[in-house]
Parts: structure tokens; C-alpha cells; sequence
């Protein structure tokens, strides 16, 4: 396959020179200061690398992204390449094309009419959209026929070389539509599928995230920041950014849950909390790894309150990844004074007294309480997950590494079998301030 070159910063001559070299007819004499013009608008041109693959095109490309990130437009573009024939992976112009949307109207007023769509994008060759026929007809013969995810025997019989698929996860009978799809792509050399669409953990999308054969490209909303309003970022960023839904719909992260995991999103989305109450007590809970590689754990350090109400508020993660013990000590002691925190909790299953003698060479006089754990991770979570339950626990705050380590800790533990450092920690924070539950503080003694 020819491999295209950067385009980013390119001048007429050097185009006309590239298209002499490498594409046989195409050159400056036949072409003239118009049609080269022409060219240097081209899609390959302004595209973003994420949007024009260069050098792979297998059968499917899946492309998973946020809200405004660009996926309509590069679908619009794909299939006008298809058409024309002009795009390294589409020599030959193809004729049958199958432009699938969650409905009718969607792939109306979005893939063909919208702002973005097949018709407003073209730039030589308008394609005309006949209703009753249900098909959009180019000059050249190419005809795309539309189909709704609501009617997948409409797909039974028709034949195609290429089909873009929209919003697939959002597809209403999304597996038979699918499958009655891949029976008919059977025509070409070697039929194509794109599929535009924002994440949602069906099984489907996850199936193809799976699939080693499958090109898989992630976009963002921020990506394409110089094709959107400035105030609508800034105002999504300031009240989606961090959250469930914000990871999804403008970070293009498929974010699902564990159905026997302890906690779910909708419980830990219930339990943030827009402003922090005085607080009695604050404690910071270390939980040290075993040892500094860089394939060692992480050191779990979160930071937690507990109100008058009686109500324990997760206060902030300071976890640390692969760090040497005088580190993850330094950071540890760095959040207890900036939260002007009560005590430090460490857990002493791996390191024993080492593990409080590095934290007091950070700092010699810090108040520090030595836990050692009787009983697993599970048997010790589930209390506090019922503490979530029960409205007792809140998030000051958004913490997506935490909060994925609790929506993904099942009986078995995560299921990237990792350990589970910072719900680790969390729980020793929780355990401190609510001992028995009840919230009522009791006389401790520090080592």
C-alpha cells in the first residue's frame, strides 16, 4: 500500500511534484493551477492524523470518541473518498454503499444533511437524495442506500462494497442489525466498514474493542477544539470534566460496570457532594506496596473527614505509582499537612515497623497509627460499601482512578487483577474515622 506523506504544511509545487512521482497521471500539466487548487483542499490535507489513517486500512475501522470530537465528518469524508475513488485505500470508486443510523431520520439529518454530513461537505460533486427510494445518487452511478437500526430485514438482500455505520451504540436492535450487515458486504475487492460512534458498554462495541482485526481509534472533544464554540468546552469541561458522564461523552472512554463488583457508578454519582461541612477529624490513610519496581504496586494514600453529621467525606487521592518508600512517604506526609490532617493510618502487612520509620524520616513527630489487616480486601470493603449505601460516605470531589478501582473490585479483586492500592487505602481512611459505624469518636493512642 502506498504510504502518503505528512501534509500538514505542503506548497503547490511540492504537491504537484508528489502527484508526478507517485500517482502516474495525476501531475501539474494535467491538472492545471486549478485542479491542484482543488487537491490542496482536500480532506488528506486538513484532517486530523486520528481522522485520515495513512497506513492501515483493514475491513473494519472503529472509531470511539466524544461529543464534537469529529467522528460525523470523517465519516462524511470516508464515504465521498469511496465515491470519488481518491484516497490511498480507495482506488477504484465504489458504487454500493450502505449509510446505517439508529433511525431513518437520523441518518437524514446527521450523516446526509447535517452540519457535517455527506451533502454539505462535498465540494465537487454534490450527491442529490432521493426520499422515496431512500438512497443518495451521485453523478457517477454511486448510490448509498439509508437504513435504520429499527428495520434490520431491510438489510436482507441488498449487497454492498462499503457501509458507515453511526452511533452504534445507540442502535435499537443493534446485534441483528449488525450481523445482517456483514451478510451483505460481499461486494469488491475487499468490502469496507466504518463505525462512528460514542461509547456505551454494549456488548457488541466491546466485542469489537476486542477484536485484534478490528482498527480502533479514540478521539476526544478537546481534539478538535478549534472546530467548536469556545464558551460550549468551557462550559461542558467545568460541568461534565471527571465525571461518568464527561468520561464518556467528551473523553470517548467506555465506562461500564461490574455486575458483581461492591460498588456501581450510579452509587458513587450519588454520593458526591458540591460543598465540604467543618469537619471534626481528618486522617490520611497510607497503603505501601511491597516493594519500589516499576512493576510494583501503587501506594494507596487518600484522605478523609468526618463531619459532625457523623458522615465520613473522601477528601482527596494522592495515590503514587512505582515510587521509592522516602517518596510515596513524602507524599503521604504533603497531603496530612496541607489537609492539616489528625493522624496518618499505614497499614503494616508488608513492611511491618520499616514502614512507620520511613514515614517519620519524612517527618519525625507525625502522628502515626499502625493497622495491620486480620481479614481480606473483600471482607473489608463490604462494610464500607454498605456505609456508601447508606448515605454515610460522600465525595468531595471527582477521583476516577479511585472510583474505577471500587466500580471494578468484585469478589476475585479487580479484573485487571492488579491490587486494589487505593480502595485499599479508602477503606483503612473510612475504618479510622467510623470504627464501629457509629461515628462517635474514641481515645487512640499513636506509635
Amino acid at each position: 500500500m502506498q504510504t502518503w506523506p505528512d501534509f500538514s504544511s505542503v506548497s503547490t509545487s511540492e504537491l504537484s511534484n508528489w502527484l508526478r512521482a507517485t500517482q502516474g497521471n495525476w501531475s501539474a500539466e494535467n491538472l492545471g493551477d486549478e485542479g491542484l487548487g482543488n487537491i490542496a483542499r482536500e480532506w488528506f490535507l486538513n484532517a486530523r492524523i486520528k481522522q485520515y489513517p495513512l497506513n492501515s486500512w483493514p475491513s473494519t475501522w472503529l472509531v470511539v470518541g466524544g461529543r464534537g470530537a469529529g467522528k460525523t465528518r470523517l465519516g462524511a469524508e470516508w464515504v465521498n473518498s469511496l465515491v470519488r475513488g481518491f484516497s490511498p485505500f480507495a482506488r477504484n470508486k465504489h458504487r454500493h454503499i450502505a449509510l446505517i443510523g439508529e433511525t431513518l431520520g437520523d441518518v437524514r439529518e446527521v450523516m446526509i444533511d447535517g452540519p457535517s454530513g455527506i451533502v454539505t461537505i462535498s465540494r465537487h460533486d454534490k450527491p442529490r437524495f432521493e426520499a422515496s427510494r431512500r438512497r443518495l445518487v451521485w453523478s457517477n452511478g454511486a448510490v448509498a442506500q439509508i437504513f435504520s437500526s429499527e428495520d434490520p430485514e431491510s438489510l436482507r438482500g441488498p449487497q454492498f462494497e462499503a457501509a458507515w455505520c453511526d452511533e452504534l451504540g445507540k442502535w435499537k436492535n443493534v446485534e441483528a442489525c449488525f450481523d445482517m450487515l456483514q451478510f451483505g458486504l460481499r461486494l469488491g475487492e475487499q468490502p469496507k466498514q466504518l463505525i462512528t460512534t460514542t461509547p456505551r458498554p454494549i456488548t457488541l462495541l466491546k466485542r469489537l474493542l476486542a477484536d485484534p482485526s478490528v482498527l480502533v481509534t479514540r478521539m476526544r472533544t478537546a481534539d478538535n477544539a478549534g472546530n467548536l464554540a469556545e464558551a460550549f468546552l468551557h462550559t461542558v469541561e467545568k460541568r461534565y470534566g471527571g465525571t461518568r458522564l464527561g468520561r464518556q461523552e467528551l473523553e470517548g472512554e467506555l465506562i461500564e460496570d461490574r455486575e458483581d463488583a461492591l460498588w456501581s457508578r450510579e452509587a458513587v454519582e450519588r454520593a458526591r457532594l458540591d460543598e465540604v461541612p467543618e469537619l471534626r477529624r481528618v486522617v490520611v490513610a497510607v497503603d505501601p506496596p511491597a516493594s519500589s519496581h516499576k512493576t510494583s504496586d501503587a501506594c494507596g494514600i487518600v484522605a478523609a473527614g468526618l463531619d459532625a453529621a457523623g458522615t465520613v467525606i473522601i477528601l482527596g487521592d494522592a495515590t503514587v505509582k512505582a515510587a521509592r518508600p522516602q517518596d510515596w512517604a513524602g507524599a503521604a506526609v504533603s497531603l496530612f499537612h496541607h489537609l492539616q490532617a489528625d493522624c496518618l493510618v499505614a497499614e503494616v502487612n508488608q513492611g511491618g515497623d520499616m514502614v512507620t520509620a520511613v514515614i517519620r524520616t519524612v517527618d519525625p513527630v507525625i502522628p502515626v497509627k499502625a493497622v495491620r489487616a486480620r481479614r481480606g480486601k473483600w471482607l473489608r470493603a463490604e462494610p464500607v460499601a454498605m456505609l456508601y449505601q447508606q448515605g454515610r460516605v460522600r465525595h468531595a470531589g471527582r477521583f476516577p482512578e479511585l472510583e474505577d478501582e471500587m466500580c471494578d473490585f468484585g469478589p476475585n479483586g479487580l479484573s485487571n487483577n492488579r491490587s486494589p492500592d487505593r480502595l485499599d487505602a479508602l477503606v483503612w481512611a473510612v475504618n479510622e474515622l467510623l470504627p464501629d459505624g457509629s461515628g462517635r469518636p474514641r481515645i487512640r493512642d499513636f506509635l
